[in-house]
Protein backbone atom coordinates (compact mmCIF):
# COMPACT_ATOMS: atom_id res chain seq x y z
CA UNK A 1 0.00 0.00 0.00
CA UNK A 2 1.70 3.42 -0.64
CA UNK A 3 2.01 5.83 1.83
CA UNK A 4 -0.68 8.90 2.63
CA UNK A 5 0.62 10.92 4.24
CA UNK A 6 -0.95 12.31 7.70
CA UNK A 7 -1.69 15.79 7.79
CA UNK A 8 0.10 17.56 10.77
CA UNK A 9 -1.84 19.38 13.27
CA UNK A 10 -0.74 22.42 15.19
CA UNK A 11 -1.87 21.71 18.75
CA UNK A 12 -3.96 24.72 18.92
CA UNK A 13 -5.81 23.98 15.96
CA UNK A 14 -5.94 20.01 17.22
CA UNK A 15 -7.45 21.46 20.64
CA UNK A 16 -9.90 23.33 18.90
CA UNK A 17 -10.80 21.17 16.22
CA UNK A 18 -11.45 18.19 19.24
CA UNK A 19 -13.71 20.56 21.05
CA UNK A 20 -15.54 22.03 18.31
CA UNK A 21 -13.92 25.45 18.84
CA UNK A 22 -13.79 28.16 16.18
CA UNK A 23 -10.99 27.65 13.27
CA UNK A 24 -9.71 29.58 10.26
CA UNK A 25 -7.88 28.10 7.21
CA UNK A 26 -5.44 30.65 5.87
CA UNK A 27 -3.20 30.17 2.84
CA UNK A 28 0.27 30.09 2.33
CA UNK A 29 0.67 31.32 -1.25
CA UNK A 30 -0.29 35.18 -0.28
CA UNK A 31 3.14 34.96 2.06
CA UNK A 32 5.41 33.15 -0.10
CA UNK A 33 4.22 34.22 -3.79
CA UNK A 34 2.25 37.18 -3.11
CA UNK A 35 4.04 39.66 -0.83
CA UNK A 36 7.51 40.98 -0.55
CA UNK A 37 9.58 40.20 2.00
CA UNK A 38 10.14 40.84 4.70
CA UNK A 39 6.95 42.59 4.92
CA UNK A 40 4.91 39.01 4.25
CA UNK A 41 6.20 37.63 7.47
CA UNK A 42 4.67 40.81 9.02
CA UNK A 43 1.49 40.21 7.67
CA UNK A 44 1.71 36.88 8.55
CA UNK A 45 1.37 37.16 12.27
CA UNK A 46 -0.79 40.55 11.47
CA UNK A 47 -3.51 38.35 9.70
CA UNK A 48 -3.30 35.77 12.54
CA UNK A 49 -3.75 38.09 15.14
CA UNK A 50 -6.95 39.05 13.45
CA UNK A 51 -8.27 36.07 13.90
CA UNK A 52 -7.44 35.62 17.49
CA UNK A 53 -8.83 38.91 18.06
CA UNK A 54 -11.78 37.53 16.95
CA UNK A 55 -11.86 34.57 19.35
CA UNK A 56 -11.04 31.84 16.50
CA UNK A 57 -7.84 30.11 16.04
CA UNK A 58 -5.59 30.95 12.65
CA UNK A 59 -4.38 27.87 10.98
CA UNK A 60 -1.66 28.57 8.29
CA UNK A 61 -1.82 25.86 5.57
CA UNK A 62 1.97 24.51 4.17
CA UNK A 63 3.13 21.28 2.48
CA UNK A 64 6.67 21.40 4.19
CA UNK A 65 9.19 17.79 3.83
CA UNK A 66 6.38 16.08 1.65
CA UNK A 67 3.78 16.77 4.93
CA UNK A 68 0.63 18.61 4.84
CA UNK A 69 0.69 21.25 8.02
CA UNK A 70 -2.04 22.86 9.45
CA UNK A 71 -1.36 25.47 11.81
CA UNK A 72 2.12 26.54 11.51
CA UNK A 73 4.37 27.86 14.46
CA UNK A 74 6.76 30.85 14.22
CA UNK A 75 9.81 28.73 12.63
CA UNK A 76 7.50 27.05 10.06
CA UNK A 77 6.52 30.29 9.32
CA UNK A 78 9.63 32.43 9.00
CA UNK A 79 10.13 28.95 6.33
CA UNK A 80 7.17 29.76 4.18
CA UNK A 81 8.18 33.17 4.17
CA UNK A 82 12.18 33.51 3.51
CA UNK A 83 11.13 32.15 -0.13
CA UNK A 84 12.15 29.33 -2.56
CA UNK A 85 8.74 26.97 -2.10
CA UNK A 86 7.16 25.71 -4.53
CA UNK A 87 3.41 27.04 -5.39
CA UNK A 88 1.07 23.98 -4.61
CA UNK A 89 -2.69 23.71 -6.48
CA UNK A 90 -5.00 20.38 -5.00
CA UNK A 91 -3.19 18.35 -8.66
CA UNK A 92 0.31 19.19 -6.88
CA UNK A 93 -0.40 18.09 -3.51
CA UNK A 94 -0.19 14.47 -4.04
CA UNK A 95 3.41 14.74 -5.90
CA UNK A 96 4.67 16.73 -3.44
CA UNK A 97 4.13 15.00 -0.53
CA UNK A 98 5.09 11.62 -2.53
CA UNK A 99 8.45 13.62 -3.52
CA UNK A 100 8.84 14.74 -0.21
CA UNK A 101 8.66 18.41 -1.23
CA UNK A 102 7.50 21.60 0.49
CA UNK A 103 5.34 24.00 -1.15
CA UNK A 104 3.04 27.00 -0.58
CA UNK A 105 -0.95 25.96 -1.03
CA UNK A 106 -3.52 27.94 -3.64
CA UNK A 107 -6.79 28.20 -2.42
CA UNK A 108 -7.47 25.22 -4.17
CA UNK A 109 -5.23 23.59 -2.22
CA UNK A 110 -5.89 25.25 1.16
CA UNK A 111 -9.49 24.62 0.47
CA UNK A 112 -8.90 20.84 0.03
CA UNK A 113 -6.63 20.37 2.74
CA UNK A 114 -8.87 22.64 5.14
CA UNK A 115 -11.44 20.29 4.71
CA UNK A 116 -9.63 17.18 4.78
CA UNK A 117 -8.65 18.52 8.56
CA UNK A 118 -12.37 19.11 9.61
CA UNK A 119 -12.54 22.88 8.92
CA UNK A 120 -15.35 25.08 7.50
CA UNK A 121 -14.38 28.04 6.98
CA UNK A 122 -11.38 29.62 4.81
CA UNK A 123 -9.98 33.09 4.83
CA UNK A 124 -7.70 34.67 1.68
CA UNK A 125 -7.13 38.10 0.08
CA UNK A 126 -8.66 37.04 -3.64
CA UNK A 127 -10.24 34.07 -5.31
CA UNK A 128 -8.78 32.85 -8.51
CA UNK A 129 -11.08 32.72 -11.62
CA UNK A 130 -10.90 32.74 -15.15
CA UNK A 131 -8.26 34.46 -17.12
CA UNK A 132 -8.85 36.94 -19.96
CA UNK A 133 -7.95 35.75 -23.24
CA UNK A 134 -9.25 31.96 -22.13
CA UNK A 135 -11.33 30.99 -24.75
CA UNK A 136 -8.34 31.49 -26.49
CA UNK A 137 -5.71 29.68 -23.71
CA UNK A 138 -8.28 27.51 -21.43
CA UNK A 139 -6.33 29.38 -18.44
CA UNK A 140 -9.07 28.87 -15.81
CA UNK A 141 -7.60 28.78 -12.08
CA UNK A 142 -8.20 25.34 -10.21
CA UNK A 143 -9.37 27.70 -7.64
CA UNK A 144 -12.88 27.19 -9.16
CA UNK A 145 -13.03 23.43 -10.07
CA UNK A 146 -12.08 22.96 -6.30
CA UNK A 147 -14.77 25.02 -4.67
CA UNK A 148 -17.01 22.75 -6.64
CA UNK A 149 -16.01 19.72 -4.99
CA UNK A 150 -15.07 21.51 -1.74
CA UNK A 151 -17.60 22.19 1.27
CA UNK A 152 -15.72 25.16 2.76
CA UNK A 153 -16.72 28.95 3.29
CA UNK A 154 -14.56 30.89 1.68
CA UNK A 155 -14.49 34.98 2.76
CA UNK A 156 -12.92 36.62 0.05
CA UNK A 157 -12.49 40.51 -1.21
CA UNK A 158 -13.81 39.30 -4.54
CA UNK A 159 -11.46 38.12 -8.01
CA UNK A 160 -8.21 40.29 -8.89
CA UNK A 161 -9.70 42.61 -11.43
CA UNK A 162 -6.75 41.24 -13.76
CA UNK A 163 -9.25 38.20 -14.32
CA UNK A 164 -12.47 38.26 -16.49
CA UNK A 165 -14.71 38.37 -13.22
CA UNK A 166 -18.13 37.78 -15.39
CA UNK A 167 -16.99 34.90 -17.02
CA UNK A 168 -15.48 33.99 -13.42
CA UNK A 169 -19.04 34.60 -11.76
CA UNK A 170 -20.54 32.35 -14.62
CA UNK A 171 -18.08 29.71 -14.11
CA UNK A 172 -19.14 29.42 -10.15
CA UNK A 173 -22.77 29.74 -10.82
CA UNK A 174 -22.20 26.73 -13.06
CA UNK A 175 -20.65 25.07 -10.58
CA UNK A 176 -23.24 25.26 -7.93
CA UNK A 177 -21.34 27.92 -5.94
CA UNK A 178 -23.25 30.35 -4.15
CA UNK A 179 -21.71 33.54 -3.93
CA UNK A 180 -22.75 35.95 -1.79
CA UNK A 181 -21.75 39.89 -0.79
CA UNK A 182 -20.87 41.21 2.70
CA UNK A 183 -22.87 44.04 3.25
CA UNK A 184 -22.91 45.13 -0.07
CA UNK A 185 -24.97 44.20 -3.25
CA UNK A 186 -21.93 44.95 -5.75
CA UNK A 187 -19.16 42.06 -6.27
CA UNK A 188 -15.76 43.27 -5.54
CA UNK A 189 -12.99 43.38 -7.27
CA UNK A 190 -9.61 42.99 -4.95
CA UNK A 191 -7.99 46.40 -4.82
CA UNK A 192 -11.53 48.14 -5.87
CA UNK A 193 -14.78 47.78 -4.26
CA UNK A 194 -17.02 47.14 -7.18
CA UNK A 195 -15.74 45.08 -9.82
CA UNK A 196 -19.09 45.66 -12.19
CA UNK A 197 -21.20 42.83 -11.40
CA UNK A 198 -24.61 42.43 -8.99
CA UNK A 199 -23.73 39.50 -6.58
CA UNK A 200 -26.63 36.85 -6.23
CA UNK A 201 -27.26 36.99 -2.28
CA UNK A 202 -26.78 39.64 0.26
CA UNK A 203 -25.68 39.30 3.88
CA UNK A 204 -25.31 42.14 6.32
CA UNK A 205 -24.13 39.83 9.58
CA UNK A 206 -21.54 36.98 10.34
CA UNK A 207 -24.92 35.03 11.68
CA UNK A 208 -26.57 35.38 8.24
CA UNK A 209 -23.61 34.22 6.86
CA UNK A 210 -23.50 31.36 8.96
CA UNK A 211 -26.97 30.49 8.64
CA UNK A 212 -26.41 30.25 4.87
CA UNK A 213 -23.52 28.10 4.98
CA UNK A 214 -25.06 25.72 7.79
CA UNK A 215 -28.25 25.43 5.46
CA UNK A 216 -26.02 25.25 2.24
CA UNK A 217 -23.69 22.63 3.44
CA UNK A 218 -27.23 20.53 4.33
CA UNK A 219 -29.03 21.56 1.39
CA UNK A 220 -26.62 21.67 -1.15
CA UNK A 221 -24.27 19.85 -3.38
CA UNK A 222 -21.41 19.20 -1.55
CA UNK A 223 -20.21 22.70 -2.85
CA UNK A 224 -18.11 25.15 -1.48
CA UNK A 225 -19.43 29.30 -0.67
CA UNK A 226 -17.97 32.05 -1.36
CA UNK A 227 -18.17 35.12 0.92
CA UNK A 228 -16.92 38.45 -0.87
CA UNK A 229 -16.78 41.00 1.34
CA UNK A 230 -15.30 44.50 -0.30
CA UNK A 231 -12.04 45.92 0.81
CA UNK A 232 -12.65 48.65 3.75
CA UNK A 233 -13.52 52.03 2.10
CA UNK A 234 -10.68 54.04 3.07
CA UNK A 235 -8.03 51.11 1.88
CA UNK A 236 -9.39 51.06 -1.93
CA UNK A 237 -6.83 51.73 -4.21
CA UNK A 238 -7.63 55.00 -6.46
CA UNK A 239 -9.43 53.81 -9.73
CA UNK A 240 -7.24 55.04 -11.83
CA UNK A 241 -3.77 54.35 -10.42
CA UNK A 242 -5.35 50.91 -10.37
CA UNK A 243 -6.63 50.76 -14.57
CA UNK A 244 -3.02 52.58 -14.98
CA UNK A 245 -1.68 49.63 -13.04
CA UNK A 246 -3.87 46.93 -14.73
CA UNK A 247 -2.90 48.23 -18.37
CA UNK A 248 0.80 48.40 -17.86
CA UNK A 249 0.56 45.26 -16.20
CA UNK A 250 -1.23 43.39 -19.03
CA UNK A 251 1.28 44.37 -21.57
CA UNK A 252 4.01 43.37 -19.41
CA UNK A 253 3.06 39.56 -19.11
CA UNK A 254 2.36 39.27 -22.56
CA UNK A 255 5.89 41.01 -23.54
CA UNK A 256 7.70 38.17 -21.62
CA UNK A 257 5.07 35.69 -22.83
CA UNK A 258 4.00 34.99 -19.21
CA UNK A 259 1.14 32.81 -18.85
CA UNK A 260 -0.11 29.93 -16.33
CA UNK A 261 0.08 29.87 -12.93
CA UNK A 262 3.29 32.83 -13.02
CA UNK A 263 0.78 35.44 -14.59
CA UNK A 264 -1.05 36.11 -11.05
CA UNK A 265 2.67 36.50 -9.29
CA UNK A 266 4.24 38.97 -12.10
CA UNK A 267 1.05 40.85 -12.09
CA UNK A 268 1.21 41.33 -8.15
CA UNK A 269 4.71 42.28 -8.61
CA UNK A 270 4.21 44.90 -10.76
CA UNK A 271 1.38 46.64 -8.72
CA UNK A 272 3.53 46.59 -5.62
CA UNK A 273 6.41 47.95 -7.48
CA UNK A 274 4.78 50.33 -9.65
CA UNK A 275 2.23 51.58 -7.52
CA UNK A 276 5.22 52.96 -4.74
CA UNK A 277 3.69 50.55 -2.02
CA UNK A 278 -0.19 51.60 -2.51
CA UNK A 279 -1.33 48.53 -3.60
CA UNK A 280 0.74 46.51 -0.91
CA UNK A 281 -0.97 48.22 1.46
CA UNK A 282 -4.52 47.99 -0.03
CA UNK A 283 -3.56 44.26 0.21
CA UNK A 284 -2.73 43.96 3.65
CA UNK A 285 -5.82 46.09 3.91
CA UNK A 286 -8.36 43.73 2.73
CA UNK A 287 -7.02 40.08 3.63
CA UNK A 288 -6.37 41.78 7.49
CA UNK A 289 -10.30 42.51 7.06
CA UNK A 290 -11.03 39.26 5.38
CA UNK A 291 -9.59 37.13 8.09
CA UNK A 292 -11.78 39.29 10.85
CA UNK A 293 -15.03 38.49 9.03
CA UNK A 294 -13.66 35.03 9.02
CA UNK A 295 -13.16 34.11 12.18
CA UNK A 296 -16.87 35.80 12.89
CA UNK A 297 -18.28 33.62 11.19
CA UNK A 298 -16.36 30.63 12.82
CA UNK A 299 -16.99 31.51 15.73
CA UNK A 300 -20.99 32.05 14.88
CA UNK A 301 -20.42 28.28 13.63
CA UNK A 302 -18.99 27.15 16.39
CA UNK A 303 -22.23 28.16 18.37
CA UNK A 304 -25.41 25.62 18.36
CA UNK A 305 -27.82 27.47 16.03
CA UNK A 306 -31.18 27.74 17.63
CA UNK A 307 -33.47 24.82 18.02
CA UNK A 308 -30.63 23.32 17.17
Amino acid sequence: MPHVPDLVLSPAVRAALGSGGPVVALESTLLAHGLPAPRNREVADEVEAEVRAAGAVPATIAVLDGRPHVGLGAAELDRVCAGGLEKLSVRDLGVAAGLGRSGATTVAATARLAALAGIQVFATGGLGGVHREARETWDVSADLPALAATPVLVVCAGVKSILDVGATLEVLETSSVPVLGYGTDRFPGFYRRDAGFPVPWRVDSAGQAAAAWRAHAALGPGSGMVLARPVPEADELDAALHDRLLDEGLRLVAERGITGKDVTPALLEHFHSASDGASLATNVALVRADARLAARVAVELAEEPAGG
